[in-house]
């Protein structure tokens, strides 16, 4: 077989010649910009030159801070098809992380969206290996500010060729993107993909979540965070029509009329976007999904009742993956097998509500506290353990803290869970949030599950407070349904039936307007114990 080696570029080359009619559509408030595949590259060749002159070599790091538009979509191309690195900044990230992870990277050249200008200008003074900063703005001008040197985006790359020579001798364990992880406890921990590890996830994820030439790709997750679960690489390679929502990724009505009137046939993300999308439905929001195939929500558990109410009041089929900044990020995907069409629906929503199966190419073993591999029965608990060509082998330029989340080649991925007889592994909890009650395990995600698929709950999250008896106990924090009122003694009640023992129902339930959330939509336990510990968590609702 020919040394020949797996570069992305391999995917851009494919898409600009045998889709160059294919459309990418970006959304920029009441303005839709379109162009074609052809247009696209011709943009990201340009591009590439344009890093050339701005002193940009191979293995250089390049930062993009912005939202889901064309031009990230041209960074995700251009700057590792050329031989440098991409790094997607989070820009929901604290001041202090923003500044950290950048000089960390030692990124030299930063793209940063107009719409987002103003959170990235106080960090300016702060980095420490800058040289540029590239304004990327739909208007064609560049706002005040006073970054220096700066430049305009479309202005920057114009003069050049729309034709590169793009490295094909470039070493395909070289590094393509970095990503940091938004970190709960000290900095944040960065993960270098790989030329190779991309393009096999893209290849695997192809092949588990089906997505083909024809599909209409909505990317509703922040290309920051995680590559975007691939999705925009996957796009590009595949050669399907991409729709990029920019700052109306959170408004329901403007993602329902893009579905609609895109057809959009494949979307993905977090829970707490299906929350929201659920609650505007609910309250009678005009929506057209008949050109939906698979949604795929991810980052937490969701929550069964959302699944089985979009399923069959609206046709929204929700499929749960899992994975993390570590795996690139695809991992599992909850996919029912093919004998199992004829299962009645209620099993088939265990399956669904599952994490899933195992992508093609990665190997996964759950280990339990004394360091055996747990049994396939759906019931013994241990911590899941991955490996595999696009999983992370250690963070970036932190060797100690690489140390116990990579031994023995596996990634710890610090998630407790469950695999039963036909290789579904089930979440449990993060180790971290797990409560240990009277010397027992109560599991936080299935407690939030069962408070949540209350009809009159919107959200809830469940920690563990101290206990003077028990060492620790479950404390829920809940959002009614907009409109609603629940007590504590009504959840309680409710709860009898719906979980493991009545010793795992929570002592006390408090009420909140909202849940604090972290960078990427998850919720945010670590504020909810910090409040607690400050005596701020009340009754808000």
């Amino acid at each position: 077989m020919m040394e020949f080696p797996l570069l992305l570029r391999t995917f851009l080359w494919r898409a600009a010649r045998f889709f160059p009619k294919k459309e990418i559509v970006s959304v920029y408030g009441n303005e839709v910009f379109r162009y074609t595949y052809g247009d696209y590259y011709k943009r990201v060749c340009q591009l590439a030159h344009a890093l050339k002159s701005l002193g940009i070599k191979k293995g250089d790091h390049v930062a993009s801070f912005s939202l889901n538009n064309h031009r990230h979509l041209e960074l995700y191309y251009g700057v590792p098809c050329s031989g440098a690195v991409l790094h997607t900044v989070n820009p929901r990230l604290p001041l202090n992380h923003l500044a950290y992870i950048i000089n960390h990277a030692e990124d030299q050249v930063v793209f940063i969206d107009e719409d987002l200008l103003f959170m990235f200008e106080p960090v300016k003074d702060l980095l420490k290996t800058v040289k540029h900063f590239v304004i990327m703005s739909q208007s064609g001008k560049i706002p005040q500010t006073s970054l220096s040197p700066v430049h305009s985006y479309d202005e920057l790359i114009a003069p050049f060729p729309e034709e590169y020579d793009f490295p094909v001798d470039l070493d395909e364990w070289s590094p393509a993107f970095i990503c940091y992880t938004s970190a709960t406890t000290g900095d944040p921990k960065g993960v270098v993909y790989t030329h190779r590890g991309l393009v096999l996830h893209t290849y695997a994820a192809g092949v588990t979540l089906g997505i083909k030439e024809g599909d209409c790709v909505l990317h509703i997750v922040p290309m920051f965070h995680a590559n975007a679960w691939g999705g925009p690489l996957g796009g590009v390679a595949f050669g399907c029509k991409q729709i990029l929502p920019g700052r109306d990724i959170l408004n329901m009505e403007g993602i329902c009329k893009v579905i609609a009137k895109e057809k959009v046939t494949f979307t993905a993300g977090v829970p707490t976007i299906w929350m929201m999308l659920y609650d505007y439905l609910e309250k009678g929001g005009w929506h057209d999904f008949s050109t939906l195939k698979a949604i795929y929500s991810g980052g937490a558990a969701c929550p069964r009742y959302l699944m089985e109410g979009f399923n069959e009041k609206y046709g929204f089929p929700i499929v749960q993956a899992y994975g993390m900044t570590e795996t690139a990020p695809l991992a599992l995907a909850a996919l029912p097998k093919s004998y199992m069409a004829d299962w009645p629906m209620d099993k088939l929503y265990d399956i669904r509500s599952s994490a899933g199966l195992i992508a093609p190419g990665l190997e996964i073993k759950i280990v339990n506290d004394q360091g055996k591999e747990a049994k396939w029965d759906g019931k013994e608990w241990g911590e899941i353990m991955l490996r595999g060509p696009w999983i992370a082998k250690e963070y970036y330029k932190d060797p100690e803290r690489s140390k116990p989340y990579f031994e023995g080649g596996w990634l710890h991925t610090g998630d407790v869970g469950t695999i039963d007889e036909e290789g579904y592994v089930r979440l449990v909890d993060r180790t971290k949030d797990l409560v240990k009650s009277a010397g027992e395990w109560i599991s936080s995600v299935d407690l939030e599950n069962a408070i949540m698929s209350h009809p009159k709950v919107m959200e809830a999250a469940v920690i563990g407070v101290p206990h003077p008896k028990w060492q620790e106990r479950p404390l829920a924090c809940v959002v009614p349904a907009m409109g609603q009122t629940v007590t504590e003694e009504e959840l309680k009640e409710y709860l009898k039936d719906k979980v493991k023992a009545a010793w795992w129902i929570p002592d006390r339930f408090i009420f909140l307007k909202e849940i604090p959330k972290t960078s990427v939509g998850k919720f945010s336990k670590k504020d909810l114990r910090v409040l607690y510990a400050e005596g701020k968590l009340e009754t808000k609702a």
